[in-house]
Order: C-alpha cells, then sequence, then structure tokens
C-alpha cells in the first residue's frame, strides 16, 4: 500500500511538474515587435526552432536591424527585409546579397510549422550552393501568399508527391499562404499582431528587382513581454 501511495504521488508530481515546465515554456515564447514606416508588425518566435529564435533575438539586442529596408516585396508571396547592406543604400543600387559570415543550421518543424500567410522565416541561398539548406544569418521573410482551391491543392500532391494535413488544407484555402515552400525553408515564428501593416507593404510599388519605389524602413526592433 505504501509502495502504490509513493508511486501515485510520484506520478501526480511528475505530472504537475511536466504541466508547469510545459506552460513555463509557452510563456516564455519571445515577442519582437519590428516598427516600421508604414507601422509596427509583432510577432512570436517559436521555441522549436532555438537557433533561430536566438540568433534572432540576438540580433534584435544589438540593433543589427534598425535602418534596414524591406528591400524584396512581392505581392501574395512574401515581403523580405535583413539585407545588411540595404541601409541607406541609393534607389538604383540592386539588393538582396548582404548578410552576415555565418549560417544557421536548418530547423525544420514540419508539418507542425508550414507557409501560411503571417509566418515569420529564415531566407538562404539557393539549393545549388546550399544543399543543406541552412538559413542566413539576418535575412527574414514574412509570408503573405494567395489562397489555394482544393483542386490546385489535389495537383500539387500530385505533382510533389506529397500527403498535406488537413490542418494545411484548410489554412491554404482560407488563411492563404506558399505552400511550395514547405519543407526548404525555416518558419520560426509567425506575426500576431500587424499584418494589415504587412499587407500595406506587400502592395507597394516596386522595380524590375522587387525593390520597394520608395523605402520601407526598419526603424527598430524592440524585444517586448507581451
Amino acid at each position: 500500500m505504501i509502495k502504490i501511495k509513493k508511486v501515485v504521488c510520484f506520478i501526480c508530481s511528475y505530472l504537475l511538474l511536466s504541466f508547469s515546465f510545459n506552460s513555463y515554456a509557452q510563456e516564455k515564447e519571445k515577442m519582437v515587435v519590428i516598427d516600421t514606416d508604414m507601422g509596427k508588425i509583432k510577432v512570436k518566435l517559436y521555441n522549436d526552432t532555438p537557433l533561430h529564435r536566438d540568433n534572432f533575438l540576438k540580433l534584435v539586442n544589438e540593433g543589427q536591424y534598425n535602418g534596414l529596408l524591406f528591400h524584396r516585396v512581392i505581392k501574395q508571396f512574401m515581403i523580405q527585409g535583413g539585407d545588411i547592406t540595404s541601409k541607406d543604400a541609393p534607389p538604383e543600387v540592386k539588393l538582396g546579397d548582404g548578410d552576415l559570415e555565418y549560417t544557421i543550421p536548418a530547423e525544420f518543424v514540419y508539418p507542425k510549422y508550414f507557409h501560411k500567410r503571417g509566418q515569420l522565416c529564415a531566407a538562404r541561398t539557393g539549393d545549388d550552393l546550399n544543399p543543406e539548406k541552412a538559413s542566413s544569418a539576418s535575412q527574414f521573410y514574412i509570408v503573405t501568399g494567395k489562397h489555394f482551391t482544393e483542386m490546385e491543392l489535389d495537383k500539387m500532391e500530385k505533382e510533389k508527391n506529397i500527403q498535406l494535413t488537413a490542418e494545411q488544407r484548410e489554412a491554404y484555402m482560407i488563411q492563404g499562404g506558399s505552400p511550395h515552400l514547405d519543407g526548404a525553408y525555416t518558419v520560426f515564428g509567425e506575426v500576431v499582431n500587424g499584418m494589415k501593416v504587412v499587407d500595406k507593404i506587400q502592395f507597394v510599388q516596386t522595380d524590375i528587382n522587387d525593390r520597394p519605389l520608395k523605402n520601407i524602413k526598419i526603424k527598430s526592433m524592440k524585444i517586448v513581454d507581451k
């Protein structure tokens, strides 16, 4: 009888500790406010992608993003920033190659995280130069995407020999996204407030290199509690 009680107490204690730990981990998900010329975007960073989370927080704390531009904007696809050479870049300069001198190993948490509208993801160089799909140290993008029909998703599954989850199908049909990027680029966070700002940015006029004709500056990034 005593042993049973001890086992029961141990199990109860373990469950309570596990619950407390999981609750604590959930509470500790970091938030960052991206203050731009067109408004503020708040993003949540996933604890499931700790390398990308910690790197992003480090750069935010160092002020690395302050003054950089959203240098690549494509309607119904994404908005991209983080090119370290974009600060004060003249209008005629083609941007997109500026980066820090290291990469982040890929952290694919798929299909839990996928390229639905509002996801924060890491940019990277192409597969020919980067077969391991390592992420850029500084460049990121936020998915806007487009809506897909059930028929289009069926066709994609057949062509790529993949099986989308029910959650993915619903998200891509109702919210929209960019499913062709799934499993190829690390998704490490999501927009929790400010998608109207993201949409304002995605619809600006751009040049032939997808750079906005009028600079869209990241004035600052700040880590916030909630």
